[in-house]
């Protein structure tokens, strides 16, 4: 799209309105300037220094940087007055603020200075409604940016001051409805999320379903108890260990609660039976198309679903090596990321693409007697979180390792092979109406964003309903 496409859209404005450019109705474009970062009496001062990460929200309390007077004085940056309409040019082109204080910005903001014709927060709107074109006009190899003639010739259509301020306020009432209903559906997202975890806090506690060691007392029959299970791991593996005996790891009971009727404290080293990674090497970064063959990124498996276009392509093919190929129902878990989702982990549904492990993604092979999805409940929980912090190592938060023996180490509670069964069908239950609500939610937030350009839309058209236009 370029200016005169968007021009062309406000063809139909009313005869009282007028079609004017951006460079016309203001009185200045105020640039900004990063002051020089050697000089340490620049920074610290008391003048916020606003940023576009500082805009994430359209009324700012204040920026994450302050600079002195100094500052001001010696570089490009500029004092912006309270109240002035600022705009993202360079970088997160389409964003708009007003700030209730004075402030310095950098040269990503352009501060828009209004003349008499025109009302500041109809300005503001405006930019709003146009944000997506903004996106689509910048230029740029590296940073798209919008240059300074360009913004001046953006055509915007002008109502007579008195409707503009009409126009203003039946959009601020209609947003403060919406508003409200977005705040709504947000709060439904967050129960969701704490109804998950307690979920899957009830399923390791034992007190999702009926315990095995409950159900066969009143049946009358015997029942094979998770100690009992643990025992039957170690015994099938020296059946194979080819005369060399083996064992699993015994968890630390220290700071543990008891476990449930029939349950044992384990690690997980007793439900893997081995640990395949993969190799890490230059590829190239996009996804592999049909017939190529790509190496998994560790955000494939970050948000608890399996994401193939989380991947890059091998263009070396002696590094293809087909044991590594993801197979429909393999258990993967990513040994490193940030602090907050190392550990992650998700069971492959139906591949599509062929994409192989990589160094920090991770197959387990899980012994029969732990079902897959018992093993992701326990690692997913809270509990099991905790424990994978525990474990990870590395010094910096935004890049956390746990290695296959302190993956073994991760403690886990243990329950009979049948009631795993119970726990994790019930658990499928309770996620599966989760995942519904979420869709509709996700869907209503969706309408609402899209509701909220309507408007916008309407609003320079005159197809508004305010008293100027009626």
């Amino acid at each position: 799209m370029n200016i005169e496409t968007l021009a062309a859209k406000y063809s139909a404005i009313p005869s009282h309105w007028r079609l004017s450019t951006l460079g016309e109705s203001l009185t200045a474009i105020i640039g900004g300037g990063t002051p020089s970062r050697d000089n340490p009496s620049f920074w610290g001062g008391d003048i916020p220094w606003l940023t576009v990460k500082d805009m994430r929200g359209r009324r700012p309390t204040d920026a994450q940087e302050h600079i002195t007077q100094q500052a001001v004085k010696e570089s490009a940056t500029n004092i912006i007055p309270p109240e002035t309409v600022i705009m993202a040019s360079r970088v997160g082109l389409g964003k708009v603020v007003r700030v209730p204080f004075s402030t310095a910005i950098n040269q990503d903001l352009k501060a828009l200075v209004v003349g008499p014709d025109l009302d500041k927060s109809y300005l503001e709107y405006w930019l709003l409604s146009i944000a997506t074109f903004l996106e689509s006009i910048g230029s740029g190899t590296t940073v798209k940016g919008i240059r300074l003639e360009r913004l001046r010739q953006l055509p915007i259509p002008l109502a007579p001051l008195q409707e503009q301020r009409e126009i203003v306020a039946e959009l601020e009432k209609q947003f403060s409805r919406l508003d409200e209903a977005v705040a709504n559906l947000q709060r439904v997202k967050a129960n969701l999320k704490r109804y998950k975890a307690s979920v899957l806090k009830a399923a390791v506690e034992g007190h999702l379903v009926e315990t095995e060691a409950t159900l066969a007392r009143r049946e009358g029959r015997t029942y094979e108890t998770g100690e009992q299970l643990l025992q039957r791991i170690v015994e099938d593996r020296n059946a194979t260990a080819k005369g060399k005996r083996v064992s699993v790891n015994q968890a630390d009971h220290g700071g543990l609660s008891e476990c449930p009727d029939s349950w044992v404290w384990a690690t997980c080293d007793a439900a893997l039976n081995s640990i395949d990674a993969g190799a890490s090497f230059k590829c190239e970064e996009r996804p592999p198309v049909e017939g190529e063959i790509g190496v998994l990124k560790v955000s494939a498996l970050t948000w608890g679903t399996y994401d193939e276009s989380e991947s890059k392509t091998c263009k070396d093919e002696g590094r293809v090596e087909e044991k590594f190929l993801v197979r429909d129902g393999d258990f993967l878990f990513a040994r490193a990321n940030t602090i907050e989702v190392v550990g992650a982990c998700v069971i492959v549904g139906k591949t599509t693409k062929q994409l192989m492990l990589s160094d920090k993604t991770l197959r387990f092979e899980l012994c029969p007697q732990v079902l897959p999805d018992w093993l992701q409940i326990c690692l997913r929980c809270k509990f099991g979180r905790d424990e994978i912090e525990r474990l990870a190592t590395g010094n910096q938060e935004s890049m956390r390792n746990i290695g296959q023996e302190r993956i073994r180490q991760i403690r886990m509670p243990l329950p009979p092979l049948a009631e795993q069964t119970r726990i994790v069908a019930e658990v499928d239950r309770h996620l599966s109406i989760i995942r519904e609500v979420e869709t509709e939610v996700d869907s209503n937030l969706q309408r609402a964003q899209a509701l909220r350009q309507a408007t916008l839309t309407q609003a320079f058209s005159s197809k508004l309903p305010v008293q100027g236009n009626q």
